[in-house]
């Protein structure tokens, strides 16, 4: 069998001179909390990044197809955001919000302009989680009402509130959640009541929403939070104008539109800079995080002053949020993004990614599904496309399989039978090929 090669890349990675593999596994099973899970059967270490790819202790080099679950944007250890990055940490390194300094109003008013309609306030935080947990507050607050509506499979972080926003029994403690959160049905083309063949898939989908505030709620909501594309859930994409029709009933029952863009923002859908465009909507509150800061801890909520407002009848404070290093990143994230023509990126080499998905899938009877937008993809493995039986198990052997050959990718899904592959947006053709090369011969040996 011939084993597929990376692409060549000129990085010499630097000697690790660290503690072992298993010396650091085995401190990690003593000091750290056993709640933490690892990939793979043999746990990977990975001590150095740049761009798309990583290097394990050994120098070994693989290809970073899912960014740090979706988090490294224009590359590991990119080399403007680092100049920016450390030339701050030189000067400053933390100053709250309780004093001036410009780092923080530059990139507000940077990110502000990326937005449309009025969503022009910023708030920030450090992560994904803590910025849902804020837009629920804040949706609360301007409303006046207290119910909220998310989706079934979705994810929306690990926090308290945030939890009883996502909808994954996996992810759920049984613990004191979900107060006045109620989940509509998935629209999901794939799995669901209405598919790709019907037009006013959309439409059906949203009328749930509908029931809900007929039927759930005291006929008042203070909002409803949707990913623009589901990413733990197994990058679902919704039918067309599901957003549009699901917006309207629940600002017609006085609730606010909150966009959950952790996974999709900056470009990587690749025909637009937020997911939420894609369904030609704009949403009353905007969460983001992740790809924000390239691998820094930086989220926020976007909106209106009107709704922001909402907040100044107390205080509300955030130690990190607009940490100056963070927000360094930040900007230079938003500058390489355009410099680098990063969306456009996402949307050529997502094409050449789905393409193979599809070459796959009429190869490989276990893929029942492809789907995505730009660099935000996932392959579905069912064990029969009539019954959609999910083949998890399967899903796992590709897994393990793509990374002894070179390839990192995620898994999701309720099911966990869902390859996740959303790499950096600074990837390649050729890494595209060798990614699917790679799968070829993964899905060859099942």
């Amino acid at each position: 069998m011939k084993i597929p090669k990376l692409p060549p890349y000129d990085h010499n990675p630097e000697p690790y001179a660290g503690p072992s593999r298993e010396a650091v596994a085995d401190m990690r099973e003593q000091y750290l909390t056993p709640a933490l899970l690892t990939y793979y059967k043999n746990p990977l270490m990975i001590v150095e990044g740049s761009m798309q790819y990583v290097y394990d202790e050994k120098g070994r080099r693989y290809l970073d197809a899912f960014g740090g679950i979706v988090t490294i944007s224009v590359g590991h250890c990119h080399p403007y955001v680092l100049q920016k990055t450390r030339e701050q940490s030189e000067i400053l390194q933390h100053i709250t919000t309780i004093y001036l300094h410009p780092a923080i109003a530059e990139y507000a008013k940077m990110l502000a302009e990326k937005m449309p309609g009025d969503l022009g306030v910023c708030y920030f935080v450090n992560s994904g989680s803590e910025a849902n947990d804020l837009a629920m507050l804040m949706a609360r607050l301007y409303t006046g009402n207290y119910d909220i509506i998310a989706l079934r499979n979705a994810y929306h972080g690990g926090i308290a509130s945030a939890m009883g926003l996502t909808a994954h029994s996996t992810w759920k403690f049984n613990y004191p959640h979900s107060f006045g959160i109620h989940h509509a049905i998935v629209p999901d083309p794939y799995r669901g009541h209405w598919g790709r063949d019907d037009p006013e898939a959309g439409s059906k989908y949203a009328a749930d929403i509908g029931d809900l505030i007929k039927f759930a709620s005291p006929g008042r909501v203070a909002g409803f939070f949707a990913e623009s594309i589901q990413g733990v859930g197994g990058s679902l994409v919704y039918p067309d104008n599901y957003l549009k029709h699901a917006f309207r009933y629940v600002r017609e029952a006085g609730g606010l539109c909150i966009s959950d863009e952790v996974q999709t923002g900056f470009g990587r859908t690749g025909t637009h800079y937020w997911g939420f465009e894609t369904q030609d909507v704009i949403p009353d509150i905007v969460t983001i995080a992740k790809g924000m800061g390239n691998g820094a801890p930086l989220a926020a909520v976007v909106t209106t002053p009107d709704i922001a407002s909402a907040l100044t009848s107390r205080i509300h404070f955030n130690t990190f949020g607009g940490n100056p290093v963070s927000c360094a990143a930040g900007k230079a994230v938003l500058e390489v993004i355009d410099r680098e023509n990063l969306q456009q990126n996402c949307l050529e080499i997502g094409n050449v990614l789905m393409q193979g998905f599809e070459r796959l899938m009429e190869k490989y009877p276990i893929i029942g599904d492809v789907r995505g937008m730009g660099l935000m993809t996932g392959i579905e493995l069912v064990r029969d496309r009539d019954t959609k039986e999910p083949a998890n198990d399967e899903c796992l052997q590709i897994f393990e399989r793509s990374r002894e050959l070179g390839l990192l990718i995620g898994k999701g899904g309720f099911y966990g039978n869902v390859l996740r592959i959303k790499p950096p947006m600074c990837i390649t053709s050729a890494d595209a090929d060798f990614m699917i090369e790679v799968l070829d011969i993964a899905f060859g040996e099942l």
